[in-house]
């Protein structure tokens, strides 16, 4: 625990220093953070802090600046997070730029925002495919090939292409999709596979073929599942806490071309709610001290479904990034679940 005239201080670097950029020293906190302080008072706080790993040295100055650790004691015992002066224009800029038709291209809009006010990188975690299905329909290519393509329940639209073992008319395919959609709509097709297992004998057998081979095609092992979708990681290239240093700038761009580490960390907030914050140096889940992550769910009709959010260092303007995550998520929410 803190005193109150040390957790001033700290919280009067920290301000200064995601600011300003540069070490904070006596002179300056003396003249922000409103105490009537002497110099030598300042510098015995600083050492103090200094003990508690809440704050550094740099060999190249007499200031100071935060470690990890302040960060995180900054973000979660003195930021107080005001909505934006520029709040519903915010909300505005978000809302025209999130109204593609289709969720994979509201999904992608979001990353775009994001990086686009942030000024940092923007990250989403697309919502797991739907191996349920709204609705199918069979449209044939040419003689032995045929287009499949399924609606998720959540509007979702995705296309596999199927190849047959004997020729099908348009006519069978539009009985066949008529069948599928009255008989299975809103089943998984892991389902569809029992239901067809039990029914074979029930049903025509040109459509059971057509239909098992549409259940293949969907369920195609090279889905990846979730993705990550990430916009703006240039951006990092202008800040100079990340890019100073080419190995951490190595390091940094190595967790977007592997993208796993960003898959955990965007999974483990999804099941949180609200906004979460990430400070580098203080778990495997973001591998650079330097870089943070402000994360916050999205959701389709009240279910999350994904996770979105922004990448920078960690000398970033929380007080702002934070409400640009928040509205972000809400207003993707809405537009998702109008879908």
């Amino acid at each position: 625990m803190l005193d109150p005239r040390a957790q001033t201080l700290l919280k009067t670097l920290i301000e200064r220093y995601i600011a300003e950029g540069q070490p904070v020293g006596s002179r300056t906190l003396s003249k922000f953070s409103g105490l009537e302080l002497s110099p030598a008072t300042i510098r015995n706080v600083m050492s103090d802090l200094e003990e508690l790993g809440l704050v550094s040295s740099p060999h190249t100055s007499a200031g100071r600046v935060p470690t990890p650790r302040a960060y995180r004691l900054f973000v979660d015992t003195m930021l107080t997070v005001q909505p934006l002066s520029d709040d519903e224009q915010v909300k505005q800029n978000v809302q025209q730029r999130l109204t593609p038709a289709e969720p994979t291209k509201l999904v992608a809009a979001a990353a775009s925002v994001l990086s686009n006010l942030s000024q940092f990188a923007g990250v989403v975690l697309t919502p797991r495919r739907s191996h349920v299905f709204k609705q199918i329909e069979f449209m044939r290519l040419s003689e032995k090939r045929i287009l499949l393509i399924i609606v998720t329940p959540e509007g979702d639209v995705q296309n596999r292409i199927m190849a047959t073992q004997r020729e099908y008319t348009p006519a069978q395919l539009i009985e066949a999709s008529n069948y599928i959609n009255s008989n299975f709509a809103g089943l998984s097709f892991d389902e569809v596979r029992r239901r067809l297992r039990s029914e074979i004998d029930q049903l025509r057998g040109d459509m059971t073929v057509l239909m098992q081979q549409a259940v293949a095609a969907s369920t195609d092992e090279s889905d990846p599942g979730e993705t990550v979708l990430i916009s703006g990681e240039r951006n990092l290239l202008e800040v100079a806490d990340l890019s100073s240093d080419m190995a951490r700038l190595r390091k940094l761009f190595d967790v977007f071309d592997q993208r796993t580490s960003l898959l955990q960390l965007l999974d483990v907030s999804s099941h949180a709610q609200g906004v979460q914050i990430f400070i580098g140096g203080e778990s495997n889940l973001v591998p650079i001290e330097e870089m943070s992550v402000v994360t916050a769910p999205y959701e389709v009709d009240g279910k999350i479904v994904g996770t979105l959010g922004v990448i920078g260092p960690t000398r970033m303007a929380y007080q702002r990034v934070i409400p640009i995550v928040d509205i972000t998520a809400r207003l993707l929410s809405n537009a998702l679940s109008q879908h």
